[in-house]
């Protein structure tokens, strides 16, 4: 076997590979890892999104049992993957929407951005009045939110469950 020293000198050659090369290097390199294509720009997008936030408002009377319509909503944010802030229950009566605190801290959260909805089970417990439940709907807008009421036929009508 012949060998030259200078063939012992060289070192090698420093690859150069167009862009196309390199993602179709880089696709057979996930597919041997069994990521599929696509999988890890998402994987790595998802790691960066936060879940949705809401806050659920709850009112009745004064001694109104609030366990059930508190626990549909949790199911309820819960089936969409939202994120429970926190849970407002407020014993007030037939008072008016700008008189009641609780409603006031649960629009506080969607203007401070901890959270992006305030979740409701019936639209009564905004406002059996259909103007009041527009304010406070648009007043939530204003802040950044959306109000989500989980059974809206509630309490209209006549309609009960």
């Amino acid at each position: 076997m012949v060998s030259s020293e200078r063939d012992q000198r060289q070192e090698p050659r420093a690859a150069r590979r167009s862009e196309g090369d390199v993602r179709r290097r880089q696709a057979l390199a996930d597919a041997a890892a069994g990521v599929a294509p696509g999988e890890a720009d998402v994987r790595d997008e998802a790691a960066r999104i936060e879940r949705f936030r809401c806050v659920i408002y709850l009112s009745g009377a004064a001694g109104t049992d609030m366990a059930a319509p508190r626990e549909e909503c949790v199911a309820y944010a819960e089936a969409f993957g939202w994120e429970i802030t926190e849970v407002v229950e407020e014993r007030v009566g037939l008072l008016p929407p700008q008189g009641r605190a609780g409603l006031g801290r649960a629009v506080e959260g969607i203007e401070r951005g901890e959270a992006g909805a305030v979740l409701t089970a019936w639209r009564s417990m905004i406002s059996p009045v259909p103007q009041e439940y527009d304010e406070v709907a648009r007043e939530i807008e204003r802040a950044g939110g959306f109000l989500h009421v989980k059974d809206a036929v509630r309490g209209r009508r006549g309609v009960a469950r």
